[in-house]
């Protein structure tokens, strides 16, 4: 094994491909492909490289996911021209594939464009968050999810909240339709994207996490509560379609981290009984020792064990009152938490939660304000100030002087910063990089997930 991305194995006596195969959950054809073989015969000390990933784009309008490999068995799915399916088996003219909800079926060969991939480029799973408008400077994620589908991997749709009143209960999360989830949903189904309902604690008061706080207290305060939630969420998951969900728990008394842990573990176990999802974002530590009264509460080994997809979020690292200019997320910060999250679960389920906004910070007020991409250029441009790519941190910055006199550093992320996390997380081997949130980026950053890096379908 050369790298996390790079895998090559030498025949050993009594190999065949497929028993090779097998060993590295591929197939004889993707080996074959990759490694430009004419033939299934194998010498003992020949080396192979081993396909990372496989998988087949849709090239019709509309292609049919059968039951098993024949057009007299049942269709599944249906999904749209250009949508990316994991390829898992081949049998005669049939693939199998993998569909959004974990479930497999069959697909005609003619109807995809297979490609096999050995490391030459990072592969990775990228789940996108999305959110309604935030204000008028802050656009819906709509737009750049519709225009990108096939650079998303998972969809995290931050709208549904723990209902205050009553925390087994969840409320939406923003003035939308039903029709509008469902809507959403279908786009992402139809390019086989994995849809996950975002249900949070966040945003009961501005500026006070008090209730955040009482309301997950109030919610893991006794099994009672905690299966009642528990049937609320696989409710919601069964009235929009959705494929699991994200819970999204930042707020929490210190004291309330073994019942939460419980809560986890409850819904990971009857959400798997349904053949749904669990994914969890949680706040970066980088120790068992107390840290932060924000990431503290959160036992990573529990969790882990409890979800499909442990989220790690690691924009926190300048942005918060007092924290200093800085970049969100450094390379070093990113590593550092990531190296501890593996030493707690199984690093395939982990992904690393990047910021793809910024902050200005106003040195001379000691003030941050939240920037997009564009806003972050729009106020160099403005300043007539070059951007510096911070080679350390890996981040873009500026620094310039308003018209009051007051110094500014801005520190955001673009292309490069974000494909220097990509490569970082493909070469420790977790399972991929989480945006928050779209429709804040850099426009520049899809041309790249499209041409230097594999979205893969999980």
């Amino acid at each position: 094994m050369n790298g996390a991305s790079n895998i090559v194995y030498v025949v050993q006596p009594g190999d065949s491909l497929y028993t090779i195969a097998q060993r590295y959950n591929t197939t004889v054809e993707s080996i074959m492909v990759l490694n430009n073989l004419t033939s299934t015969l194998l010498m003992v000390g020949q080396t192979l490289q081993i396909p990372l990933y496989t998988e087949g784009v849709v090239t019709v309008d509309i292609a049919n996911i059968r039951r098993w490999a024949g057009v007299q068995y049942p269709i599944l799915a249906q999904v749209a021209r250009n949508a990316r399916l994991p390829i898992t088996g081949v049998q005669n003219n049939w693939y199998r594939v993998r569909l959004h909800n974990g479930v497999e079926g069959w697909i005609r060969k003619d109807l995809v464009e297979r490609f096999v991939y050995g490391g030459e480029r990072p592969v990775v799973v990228i789940l996108g968050f999305y959110t309604l408008e935030e204000g008028p400077a802050l656009p819906s994620s709509y737009q750049s999810f519709v225009s990108n589908t096939e650079s998303i991997s998972e969809l995290g749709m931050f709208m549904f909240r723990i209902r205050e009143a009553n925390p087994t209960e969840i409320e939406k999360f923003g003035d939308f339709s039903d029709q509008y989830v469902r809507d959403i949903l279908s786009i992402g189904h139809r390019q086989n994207v994995k849809m996950l309902a975002v249900i949070h604690n966040l945003l009961y008061r501005r500026g006070d996490v008090t209730a955040s706080k009482n309301v997950i207290r109030t919610l893991v305060s006794s099994p009672q509560n905690r299966q009642a939630f528990i049937q609320n969420v696989i409710n919601l998951i069964e009235r929009y379609g959705f494929d699991g969900v994200n819970m999204d728990i930042e707020d929490v008394y210190r004291e309330d981290s073994e019942a939460l842990s419980a809560l986890y573990t409850e819904l990971g176990a009857a959400l798997r009984a349904r053949g749904y999802y669990l994914s969890a974002s949680i706040p970066a530590r980088v120790s068992d020792e107390p840290f932060n009264p924000f990431s503290d509460p959160f036992d990573y080994a529990v969790i882990g064990s409890a979800v499909n997809e442990f989220v790690v979020m690691l924009y926190n690292e300048h942005g918060w009152p007092g924290s200093g200019p800085g970049p969100v997320v450094s390379i070093g910060w990113m590593e550092r938490v990531l190296r501890y999250t593996m030493t707690k679960m199984p690093k395939e389920k982990i992904v690393a939660a990047v910021s793809v906004f910024g902050f200005d910070f106003n040195l001379t007020t000691g003030r941050n304000t939240y920037v997009t991409y564009e806003m972050a250029i729009a106020l160099a441009n403005r300043y007539g100030r070059e951007v510096i790519f911070d080679q350390e941190t890996k981040t873009p910055m500026f620094a310039y002087t308003d018209e009051q006199g007051n110094q500014h550093e801005v520190w955001f992320e673009n292309r490069e910063s974000l494909y220097a996390k990509i490569q970082l997380a493909d070469q420790l081997g977790i399972k991929g990089v989480a945006l928050w949130r779209l429709g804040m980026e850099d426009p520049a950053i899809w041309p790249m997930l499209r041409e230097d890096v594999v979205v893969k379908r999980d």
